[in-house]
């Protein structure tokens, strides 16, 4: 498979949290000539395709999240304006003239987040930003708002960046919502190989719904796959731009995949962190750390599930999370998948049974 391919259709997609359909149909259209997997989905929206289901074998998942942040339509003001309630954690200065997605029951409607325009503003007001969602409208070019429901607008239609892939210098990519549709192309391109391996344990790749919502997806998967370890493959927060500082992110774009060692949501199983470790040192691949102050991630809920599945983050370092604009490096992505293929084809139950035996 091309990289790029699956990871352009991917990003330039539609789905924001509690609307992964479009996604889900991607991911199943990948999945449909694997005829080794058993596909299970929880009442949310996640799907897993399961390989193996031997309760005598311990079970390693594998999971992503399929949702990307945007908005609802809240309601429709007199003048044809759209306003909106926001779907996961945006900069709303970030939002500023930017081009939206309007799915409706019946067509997709292009719009723009308007400002004041910068011949009237005051001094102030030029240096100024928006404080609050409520600050912030979707322009469609509607007469009114008469003109704006005739369009088949109506309150909770989705929202999605409207936002292009393109491909930059070094084979970097430039597009919306690596978070966490990199993660998502990083499983079905693993799963692709999977027939390839001599598996010697239950194997589960997830794909959750409503993670940027607070971890939903991740809560019910979690409870229904019977893991007996988890790795989370995600986006890593870049900071080799200007602005940021090795305190608040340390991943650097072409340094390799990331492991998580503490962000706002868990710490990583220490097992489990040196056993990749091993693998990365013995296959010469690249490893960077990341230590954050905030973030929040699906591994965790698995970590908070079952007693305590022993779970890690691993990361692909983006810049410009959470926009309609962020990079990532293709050579991070190829690592990171070259990791999770070897810990694939090294782990057994012997191993998995010493990541989870918390007593030396």
């Amino acid at each position: 498979m091309n990289n790029k391919s699956i990871l352009i259709e991917l990003s330039e997609a539609f789905g924001p949290s509690g609307f992964e359909e479009e996604i889900k149909e991607i991911i199943l259209n990948k999945f449909k000539n694997l005829n080794s997997f058993t596909k299970y989905e929880d009442g949310i929206g996640s799907v897993i395709f399961s390989k193996g289901e031997d309760q005598n074998k311990p079970t390693l998942s594998l999971v992503a999240h399929m949702d990307e942040i945007g908005y609802l339509v809240k309601y429709i003001d007199e003048r044809g304006f759209i306003k909106v309630q926001n779907l996961g954690g945006w900069l709303t200065q970030s939002m500023i003239n930017q081009r939206w997605i309007i799915r409706t029951n019946e067509k997709d409607i292009v719009g723009i987040s308007g400002i004041k325009t910068i011949h009237v503003m005051t001094p102030e007001e030029r240096r100024g930003f928006y404080k609050t969602n409520n600050e912030l409208f979707i322009d469609i070019g509607a007469k009114n708002k008469k003109d704006a429901e005739s369009m088949g607008i109506n309150p909770g239609d989705p929202i999605a960046p409207f936002s292009k892939v393109t491909e930059l210098n070094n084979e970097r990519l430039l597009g919306k919502a690596w978070d966490d549709r990199i993660g998502c192309a990083m499983l079905i391109e693993l799963a692709q190989k999977i027939d390839t391996l001599n598996l010697k344990y239950n194997l589960n790749f997830v794909f959750t719904t409503q993670e940027e919502i607070g971890l939903r997806g991740a809560m019910t998967t979690a409870y229904i796959t019977n893991s007996d370890i988890c790795i989370n493959l995600e986006v890593g927060v870049a900071g080799d731009y200007s602005y940021m500082t090795e305190d608040e992110a340390q991943e650097k774009l072409g340094f390799g995949p990331s492991i998580f060692l503490h962000d706002n949501s868990m710490l990583p199983d220490k097992r489990l962190r040196s056993y990749i470790e091993k693998i990365a040192s013995d296959n010469n691949i690249k490893l960077q750390y990341e230590i954050l102050a905030g973030y929040g991630e699906d591994g965790s809920m698995f970590q908070k599930s079952r007693g305590g599945i022993p779970a890690i983050n691993l990361g692909i370092p983006t810049r410009y999370l959470h926009s309609h604009n962020s990079v990532i490096d293709l050579e991070d992505y190829r690592n990171g998948i070259n990791l999770v293929n070897h810990i694939l084809i090294d782990l057994d139950k012997d191993k998995i049974q010493h990541i989870k035996n918390t007593v030396d």
